[in-house]
């Protein structure tokens, strides 16, 4: 009776771990990223950068997802996931810190580094959720989507806040998202202790699989929806605030623009993989998705910065339906953990090569075209192709079939 309980009691502490694991790491995959955006100004004025290098601070982190997605997935096995995890946040943390040290080439260097450590965050939690969670994929990924989005919110609202708060400008604005990176760290730490002290406890290691990703139409179509979604979310990150100062918004407020796109995606990324995994197919979704995409933008195009927070709702929502989506459709669309980490490791590399080429896109049709509808139209263009892509990849078929 003793033996049952302590083993019931060691089950509940390694479920808080393995939550607190998926809200932390997830914490750290977008808010250092999103947190650039309100204090642009600042670091452009501070290093003297140019609009092409302004630009490089969001792509520089979508290339290295875009190269180092598929390496990432081909080592998943060979470390096992929390170790994985745990060096994907020493990365980031060496790259959070050189990126405010002061220099230019540290700035570039810190971002390569994120974008490193971010990456191998993205391609494995969806695997460790699949591993420990396997009959509350929707439960989990909505807490890793809120969890991610969150943070996200905080930092797209508060960037300036923080920077004022602690005497550090910019850099305490960027420097802040290393007490996060540290946290996770911590908790990974004190599952891989608490794993040696229990042996009997599963352990977070993959089977294996010779299954090539590439081979799979299914596999295309998750991806390429993935880095349609991606690139519509990453030009807004970049380029609204730039936009929204255009039309008479002050820096803080056009964060505040972000924020509230950030805090509407909340729910929506909660409630959205716990509705979509118990549908047959997620069809009408995707059609709902998109018309509101395409809406957006064109209101973008028509009404410039009026109703910017029905506006900013409208993405929020939009967004936060179809990023949740492309998580969930990593796990429900395999057979198998492996599998998982393997269909996130070739969407998000070809998800995000295609996301990388947004925002300097965006930025380039915006130096054509001053009014920025041209920029707006190319999203269109791309919410269009995101429905075709989206509908095939939302049927009920599994990327091994």
């Amino acid at each position: 009776m003793m033996k049952n309980e302590i083993r019931k009691d060691a089950s509940y502490v390694v479920l808080m771990i393995n939550v607190l694991v998926v809200i932390l790491i997830s914490s750290n995959l977008r808010s250092p990223i999103v947190a650039v955006a309100p204090v642009l100004g600042d670091v452009r004025d501070t290093l003297k950068l140019d609009n092409f290098q302004v630009s490089l601070l969001t792509s520089i982190p979508l290339f290295m997802f875009a190269v180092c997605s598929v390496l990432v997935s081909r080592f998943s096995n060979k470390f096992g996931i929390s170790k994985l995890l745990m060096y994907s946040l020493i990365i980031l943390s060496f790259g959070l810190f050189l990126r405010i040290t002061g220099s230019l080439w540290a700035l570039f260097l810190g971002s390569i580094l994120i974008g490193l450590g971010i990456c191998i965050g993205n391609v494995v939690t969806p695997g460790y959720v699949k591993n420990n969670f396997p009959k509350q994929i929707g439960l989990m990924t909505g807490i890793f989507a809120v969890s991610m989005n969150l943070t996200a919110a905080l930092a797209s609202g508060f960037s300036v806040k923080i920077g004022e708060w602690t005497g550090f400008g910019w850099r305490g604005s960027l420097g802040i998202w290393l007490i996060i990176a540290g946290l996770g760290f911590l908790v990974l730490l004190l599952e891989l202790i608490f794993n040696k002290k229990n042996p009997g406890q599963p352990k977070t290691v993959l089977s294996t699989s010779d299954f090539n990703m590439f081979t799979s139409s299914q596999a295309w179509n998750i991806s390429i929806f993935m880095g349609l979604q991606s690139l519509f979310y990453y030009c807004m990150v970049a380029w609204l605030p730039s936009f929204l100062t255009d039309y008479n918004m002050q820096g803080e407020s056009a964060g505040w623009v972000l924020f509230v796109i950030q805090i509407t995606m909340i729910p929506v990324t909660f409630c959205c993989p716990i509705i979509a995994s118990k549908m047959k197919d997620q069809r009408i979704m995707i059609l709902f998705i998109c018309a509101l995409m395409f809406g957006s933008t064109m209101m973008f195009a028509g009404f410039k910065s009026q109703w910017i927070y029905v506006n900013a709702v409208i993405i929020g929502i939009s967004n936060g339906l179809s990023f949740s989506l492309s998580i969930l459709f990593f796990s429900t669309r395999t057979k198998s953990s492996i599998n998982a980490v393997k269909i996130s490791g070739m969407a998000q590399s070809v998800g995000y090569l295609i996301a990388a080429f947004g925002p300097p896109i965006f930025g380039k049709l915006h130096d054509w075209d001053t009014s920025w509808n041209t920029s707006f139209y190319f999203l269109s263009a791309a919410v269009l192709l995101m429905l075709y892509f989206g509908m095939r990849a939302a049927r009920n078929k599994y990327v091994e079939d």
